[in-house]
C-alpha cells in the first residue's frame, strides 16, 4: 500500500540566519544596467534549466509552457533593487520593500521571484489555468493534511481499479505492477479488409538504460531482445526488424502486402492494438539486469477487456467530461485523427480510473486540500492519455505536452494510473510527491550553489513564496498577492504606483496557450467550478487572448494592438525611472516588431538589452534545430525620464556587432559557446531595441496601426541593413 512520503525527506537546508532588514528599491537610476551580470546570470540559468525541477521545485505545481528560469528573474529584480553586487545579493536573504506586476504572469516565475524578495505583486493573465496554478504556488497549504488526504484517495482508488494494472511476472509468475502498457494504432487494409497494426519502427527500446535492445517482431507477434550492435533480427524467426511498415503516410499490409495511405480526415479515432508492457516484479527486479518488458498474454488482454466492460456499465456514473474540440490551430490536428470530444483522447482503462479518481478527490472535505489535489490530477493528466509517447533512449512515458502542439504518434505509451512508489514519474502518486516538494519549496525557499564541483543549498530565511491573497492593489511595501485572471487590457492599477513589471509576453502564434490547456481545463472545472468563479466558463479560448490564431483570424495587427495596450497600462502605472522587463527570442528581426510598436506607444524606450539563456538544448522543441536557446532581456523606462539623464548614450553609440561580439563573451564566461542561431537572435534583439530609440523622437501614435507597423519595418530594415 503507498504512503505519502514524510516530511523528513524535504531538502536539508542551511541553519537560520540573523533577520534581514527591509529595505526599499535602490534609489540609483539604471540599477539594473549597470549592476546585471550577464556571465554569473549564465551560469546560473544553464544549470537550472537542466534540471528545472531540483533548482526550482515550485514549477512542480503544474505544467506551463516555455518556463523562463527562476534564477533570470531572480537576478534582474536584485540588480534593480539592491545596491550591492549582484554575485553577494544573490545568495543573501533579501527583503525590498517594492511592488511588482506581470500582465503576463502564465507559469508565474515572475511572481514567485518577487514575492521570495518581499515585494507586492500583481499577477494578471487571461488564462484561467495559469491564473489556477500561480495561486495554488501562492496559497498557504496544511501539507500534513494533504499528504494525508491524498494517501486516502490513492487507496479509495487502488481497491476500484488496482487489479487493471498487474500483470503475470515472465521469470517466478507472481502478480507484478505494470508500469506502462503500449499499444499501436490500427486500420483496415482496403484491399483485403484485415487490421493492419501501424509501426513507424519496430524498436521499443535502445541499449542504453537496457542491456539490449528491444523490439516487437510482427511475424511472431511478440517482443524479442537484440544484443547491441549486431543485426537487428527476431532471434525466433530471424526476420529483419530495421525498418516499420509505415513510410511517409502509407502502410504495407502483412497478409496480402498491399501500400495504402492510411492518413486523412478521419470520422472516428483510431483503434489501438496491444503490444507490449514494461513491469517490475518486487521479486525478481533487483536481480533483473535491466528493464523488464513482456509480451502480453491472454490474461493481460482480458484485464483490458474487463476495465472496459466495466467502465460501460459504471460510466455514466462518473463524472467524465464530454465537452466538444473546438476547431483551432492545434486542435485541428486532433480532428484530423477523428478525436472531436476531449474524452476520446483516453481509452476505457483510463476513463475508468480518472473517473474514480476524480470523485474521490472531489470527496475530501477540506477545500484547500481538495483544490490542491485537484491541481494534481488535471497536471498529470498529461500522462494519462492516448497521446502519450515511449521514450527509447530514456525507457520513459512522454506527456502529451512534450511539445507545444498535439503531436499523435502511432505508437502511444499507457502510463499506470497510481504508479509504483519511487519507480518512474508519470503517475498520480509521483505527481503527489512533485506537488509536495513544490509546496515545500513555497515555504521555504533555497537556491543551489555549486563550489569546485560540489553542490550546496543556501537556504534564504527571510524569504518565501506563499503570502496572502487579497483584491486589490498591494499597498507600498506590502508582502502580498493580488491575482487576477481578466485581458491586461482592462487591468485597472493607480497611476505611479509599480516599482517595476517583469514579465515575458506571448510570442506572437509559438504556443496556442489556451488550446492546450483546455485538454485539462474540461477536467479540472469538473472539480473546482463550483468553487472558483474563474471556472464557471467552459473553455480557457477568448477572444482577448494575445495569441496570433489562423483558426479565428487573430492575425499581426491584433496582437500588436493588444500588446501596445497592456504596455501603455504598465507604463502609465510605473513609478518615475521604474522599469519595465521582458524577455523575448526570436531568430527574425520582424518578428519584434510588435513589441517596437507597444513600446514607443506606451512612451518607454529601450534603456538596454540582456543576454540570458533561457531553454534547454535537449528541448525536443529545440534539439536539432537552428533555434536559440537564449533570450533577450529587454529593458525600457519613461522616455522623457530617460532622455534626462545620459549616463547610457556611449554604450548605444557602439555598432550592434560589438555588442553581440560582448554578449557572446558573457556567455563565454559562463561556460556556454553560443550558435548561429543565438548569434541571429541577439542582433535582431539589438536591432528591434535600435529601432526603439531611432523612432522615439518622431513617433506618432495617433497614426494608424498599419501605418506604425509599417514605420517600424522601414526602420528595422534600415538598422539591419547598416549591420549586415
Amino acid at each position: 500500500m503507498w504512503q505519502a512520503e514524510p516530511m523528513s525527506l524535504a531538502p536539508r537546508l542551511f541553519d537560520d540566519e540573523p533577520d534581514v532588514v527591509r529595505r526599499g528599491p535602490s534609489h540609483e537610476p539604471f540599477g539594473l544596467e549597470t549592476r546585471y551580470d550577464a556571465a554569473f546570470v549564465a551560469a546560473l540559468a544553464l544549470r537550472e534549466k537542466q534540471i528545472q525541477q531540483k533548482y526550482r521545485p515550485i514549477i512542480g505545481i503544474h505544467k506551463w509552457f516555455a518556463r523562463r528560469p527562476g534564477s533570470v528573474f531572480r537576478s534582474l529584480m536584485l540588480s534593480e533593487y539592491v545596491d550591492e553586487p549582484l554575485s553577494e545579493s544573490y545568495w543573501q536573504s533579501n527583503d525590498v520593500a517594492a511592488t511588482i506586476a506581470d500582465p503576463f504572469m502564465g507559469g508565474g516565475t515572475s511572481i514567485f521571484e518577487a514575492l521570495r524578495l518581499g515585494c507586492g505583486v500583481v499577477g494578471c493573465d487571461i488564462n484561467p489555468m495559469a491564473y489556477w496554478l500561480v495561486r495554488q504556488g501562492v496559497q498557504p497549504l496544511d501539507l500534513d493534511g494533504f499528504r494525508t488526504a491524498a494517501e486516502h484517495v490513492v487507496c479509495q482508488t487502488e481497491e476500484v481499479v488496482g487489479r487493471y494494472y498487474r500483470t503475470a511476472c515472465s521469470g517466478c509468475g507472481e502478480d507484478a505492477p505494470v508500469k506502462y502498457f503500449f499499444w499501436a494504432k490500427t486500420c483496415a487494409c482496403p484491399s483485403c479488409g484485415d487490421d493492419v497494426t501501424l509501426f513507424p519502427g519496430y524498436r521499443l527500446a535502445e541499449a542504453i538504460r537496457h542491456p539490449r535492445e528491444v523490439y516487437h517482431c510482427p511475424a511472431c507477434d511478440a517482443l524479442c531482445e537484440v544484443e547491441p550492435n549486431t543485426k537487428p533480427e527476431c532471434p525466433r524467426c530471424h526476420l529483419l526488424l530495421e525498418h516499420g511498415n509505415v513510410r511517409r503516410g502509407k502502410a504495407e499490409c502483412r497478409s496480402c502486402s498491399t501500400v495504402f495511405p492510411f492518413a486523412g480526415e478521419l470520422a472516428m479515432p483510431p483503434e489501438h492494438r496491444l503490444f507490449g508492457l514494461e513491469y517490475q516484479c518486487p521479486t525478481c527486479y533487483p536481480m533483473a539486469p535491466g528493464r523488464q518488458f513482456k509480451t502480453p498474454d491472454a490474461a493481460d488482454r482480458e484485464r483490458y477487456e474487463s476495465a472496459a466492460t466495466t467502465f460501460r456499465e459504471v460510466g455514466r456514473t462518473l463524472t467524465i467530461p464530454d465537452d466538444t474540440i473546438p476547431a483551432g490551430d492545434e486542435t485541428n490536428r486532433l480532428h484530423r485523427w477523428g478525436y472531436h470530444r476531449y474524452r476520446d483522447m483516453f481509452n476505457d482503462r483510463q476513463l475508468l480510473g480518472l473517473g474514480h479518481l476524480l470523485q474521490n478527490i472531489a470527496s475530501v472535505q477540506d477545500m484547500a486540500v481538495r483544490h490542491a489535489l485537484a491541481t494534481v490530477f488535471s497536471d498529470f493528466l498529461r500522462y494519462q492519455n492516448l497521446l502519450g509517447r515511449y521514450d527509447t533512449y530514456a525507457l520513459k512515458c512522454q506527456d502529451i505536452f512534450s511539445v507545444h502542439g498535439y503531436p499523435v504518434g502511432l505508437i502511444v505509451c499507457e502510463d499506470s494510473l497510481l504508479g509504483i512508489p519511487g519507480v518512474g514519474s508519470g503517475s498520480f502518486v509521483h505527481f503527489v510527491e512533485k506537488f509536495a516538494l513544490a509546496k515545500t519549496y513555497a515555504k521555504r525557499p533555497y537556491e543551489t550553489r555549486i563550489s569546485a564541483s560540489k553542490k550546496s543549498l543556501v537556504h534564504m530565511m527571510s524569504e518565501r513564496i506563499e503570502a496572502p491573497l487579497i483584491s486589490r492593489e498591494p499597498a507600498s511595501g506590502e508582502r502580498t498577492a493580488w491575482l487576477i485572471c481578466e485581458p491586461s487590457q482592462t487591468l485597472d492599477l493607480a497611476p505611479k504606483s509599480l516599482d517595476g513589471v517583469f514579465t515575458d509576453p506571448p510570442y506572437f502564434d509559438n504556443v496556442q496557450y489556451a488550446e492546450l490547456m483546455d485538454f485539462c481545463f474540461v477536467w479540472l472545472r469538473k472539480l473546482i467550478g463550483g468553487d472558483v468563479p474563474e471556472f464557471v466558463r467552459a473553455t480557457t479560448r477568448t477572444e482577448h487572448e494575445l495569441t496570433g490564431n489562423d483558426t479565428l483570424g487573430r492575425d499581426l495587427e491584433n496582437f500588436t494592438a493588444g500588446l501596445s495596450n497592456v504596455f501603455s497600462k504598465m507604463a502609465a502605472a510605473l513609478k518615475d525611472g521604474a522599469p519595465l522587463v521582458f524577455t523575448y527570442h526570436h531568430n527574425e528581426p520582424t518578428a519584434y516588431a510588435p513589441l517596437v510598436v507597444a513600446l514607443l506607444d506606451a512612451g518607454l524606450t529601450c534603456t538596454w538589452v540582456l543576454p540570458a539563456p533561457a531553454e534547454m538544448t535537449a528541448s525536443l522543441h529545440i534539439a536539432g534545430t537552428k533555434s536559440s536557446i537564449l533570450d533577450s532581456v529587454f529593458v525600457c523606462r519613461d522616455r522623457k525620464w530617460t532622455s534626462r539623464r545620459h549616463v547610457l548614450d556611449h554604450l548605444w553609440k557602439r555598432p550592434i556587432g560589438e555588442r553581440i561580439t560582448d554578449d557572446v563573451t558573457r556567455m563565454a564566461e559562463a561556460g556556454y559557446r553560443c550558435t548561429e542561431g543565438d548569434r541571429q537572435c541577439l542582433r535582431a534583439g539589438h536591432i528591434a531595441s535600435d529601432a526603439v530609440r531611432k523612432l522615439s523622437k518622431e513617433w506618432a501614435s495617433a497614426t494608424p496601426l498599419a501605418g506604425r507597423i509599417a514605420r517600424v519595418h522601414e526602420c528595422m530594415a534600415a538598422v539591419t541593413r547598416g549591420t549586415a
